[in-house]
């Protein structure tokens, strides 16, 4: 009797000890499943606290003072709400930036996107002050000098807000676009009209880079009848980047150009502004037709060829789109889609 007692104390033993067994095995794999549901857990809240963080740095906070071209310094308690842009890039990169019902006002000359056409015009070279006080702007945009000094002066007397610019790489271009983002609280909009610009900067870059320094081509570009870019500006820059080399390097910004000096330097490629027509010649026609242009490498090789001026003048969002069909224009070959 007593041997069954020993046989059956030492089962339930074993029992109790597979079922403690079992019940740390239970344990283990529910602390486990809870350790790793915290894990989720946490690195779910870090990824949304990151992405809060970055929404919020893509916020701008108010007040925000920022300097223009001319180192003056303007101050904003909020964004704005009611702008005018008196060129055509700065309304390119306003539209660009999906600011589209903030423009109450447009110059005369901006004719892209089209949705441009139907805001209401606020003249041209010579600006309708009056137009543009009665819209109540919180702010007016400007490039270069398109707009004359006393203009701006007594917009600003009266209290407006103008912001001028004038870049003068596509570098500019693009820190220009960043500021209008932060000024106008459109800083993620921004920041991908730049990730675009940079890739078709690349683009180009990439494409000519193979360009040895004794074989790159020497460009000539003609932007108005008689009327050049030398260094300095940006246009001058986009042949540089297009691995091309400007023969009018040698001055400084827009210049009247020297003929016998261009006949000299002999360029291999004339680019030249296609909408551009004077007494019923297209710039090709004038630059063909003057002495001695024949005996250009360009003119010779029938290299004489227009791009569209909006892409090629107008430092704004589509100015690397611009500097793609310099880029074409100079090295076909090596910029196959």
């Amino acid at each position: 009797m007593s041997n069954w007692k020993k046989i059956w104390a030492v089962g339930l033993l074993t029992f109790v000890l597979l079922v403690v067994a079992g019940c740390g095995a239970n344990n283990a794999t529910t602390n486990n499943a809870a350790n790793g549901a915290n894990s989720s857990a946490n690195e779910a809240s870090q990824s949304t606290n990151n992405s809060e963080t970055k929404a919020e740095a893509q916020h701008t906070t108010y007040p925000l003072t920022v300097k223009d071209a001319n180192d003056a310094e303007i101050t904003f308690d909020a964004a704005p709400q009611k702008i005018v842009s008196l060129s055509p890039s700065e309304t390119e990169g306003l539209f660009a930036l999906g600011l589209d019902e903030q423009i109450v006002g447009v110059s005369d000359n901006d004719d892209y996107p089209e949705a441009a056409l139907s805001k209401p015009k606020m003249g041209g070279f010579q600006v309708n002050v009056e137009s543009i006080v009665a819209t109540e702007p919180d702010l007016v945009v400007v490039t270069g000098t398109m707009i004359k000094a006393e203009t701006i002066k007594s917009l600003t007397d009266l209290g407006i807000k103008v912001l001028q610019s004038n870049p003068k790489t596509i570098a500019d271009v693009m820190d220009h676009i960043k500021t209008i983002g932060e000024i106008t609280d459109h800083q993620a909009e921004a920041e991908q009209v730049v990730k675009q610009m940079q890739s078709e900067l690349d683009q180009v870059t990439e494409a000519v880079k193979s360009v040895k320094e004794e074989d790159k081509k020497k460009v000539y570009i003609e932007f108005s009848p008689g009327w050049t870019v030398g260094k300095g500006e940006f246009m001058d820059e986009m042949i540089t980047l297009a691995g091309g080399v400007n023969v009018a390097s040698d001055v400084e910004g827009w210049s009247q150009i020297n003929e016998e000096n261009i006949i000299k330097a002999n360029p291999d490629v004339v680019l030249y502004a296609k909408s551009v027509i004077e007494n019923d010649q297209t710039l090709a026609d004038i630059v063909k037709g003057r002495s001695g242009w024949d005996q250009i490498n360009a003119v010779k090789n029938d290299q004489v060829i227009g791009l569209d001026d909006n892409l090629l003048s107008r430092p704004g969002p589509r100015v690397t789109q611009g500097l793609i069909e310099v880029a074409k224009a100079i090295y076909p070959d090596l910029m196959q889609p």
